[in-house]
């Protein structure tokens, strides 16, 4: 059921993102990883009435207060994006109940996350919640276009710095520097040797239909990939 939260703090995280925390009444439950909505009216010109806007946003943070951290991208053409960006301190937003698939399966697996861009938000949450009460090893791998537009950098040096069983690998797909460029899933074998593990995939569906074709070809079981589900119809079409 819809909800409404206030938005407390809004912070530029990188040219095109935002995050924005919005508090409710009441304390969120919800699993690492699950999504909310944003939604609005907006008018359509073409019909001259008003249309309802549904759009999803994960949760960066993990459950246990009444806040909600969501990071944003701006694309022009974005209806839910572009609205979001307009909003100020103290707007409030309409929200839906939290829910999803890519969820965290088994802490007591060593796990690897593999995302790009935006599709990094739920693997936040996910590797908080490794981090708290997992007992394994953890493998993080994350793809954008350049180094100004990497998300959350400095808050994964700084709980890589803190957890010894987690390492980061960024991967620039755009930019020459000294680290790995490309498609951040062509390097996970340069950096696990031991693929026994469990995978969690987030990002554009055309990444994560290559990220499960590529950990296939490496031998990894398809029970032990997780993603939210729909990305392979998305790219069949």
């Amino acid at each position: 059921m819809p909800f409404e939260g206030t938005i407390t703090s809004i912070h530029q995280m990188t040219p095109q993102v935002k995050q924005f925390v919005i508090e409710a009444d009441d304390e969120f439950e919800f699993e690492p990883g699950q999504h909310t909505t944003v939604r609005f009216e907006r008018r359509d010109s073409d019909e001259d009435e008003d249309e309802q806007v549904v759009r999803p946003y994960t949760a960066t943070n993990t459950p246990g207060s009444n806040q909600l951290t969501l990071a944003i991208k701006r694309y022009d053409d974005g209806t839910a994006s572009v609205y979001m960006h307009e909003r100020e301190m103290g707007d409030t937003v309409t929200l839906g109940d939290l829910g999803g698939n890519l969820t965290l399966r088994n802490a007591d697996e060593n796990v690897a996350f593999v995302s790009t861009g935006t599709g990094i938000t739920p693997m936040m949450a996910m590797l908080k919640q490794y981090l708290e009460v997992g007992s394994g090893d953890v493998d993080f791998f994350y793809g954008e276009k350049n180094q100004e537009n990497i998300m959350y950098r400095e808050t994964l040096d700084q709980l890589a710095t803190e957890h010894d069983q987690l390492s980061v690998v960024y991967s620039l797909s755009e930019e020459g520097w000294d680290g790995p460029t490309g498609h951040v899933q062509n390097h996970i074998e340069d950096y696990l040797d031991d693929l026994d593990r469990d995978f969690y995939v987030c990002g554009v569906p055309q990444m994560v239909v290559d990220t499960k074709n590529r950990l296939g070809e490496l031998g990894v079981s398809d029970d032990r990939v997780f993603s939210e589900g729909w990305e392979d119809g998305e790219v069949e079409e």
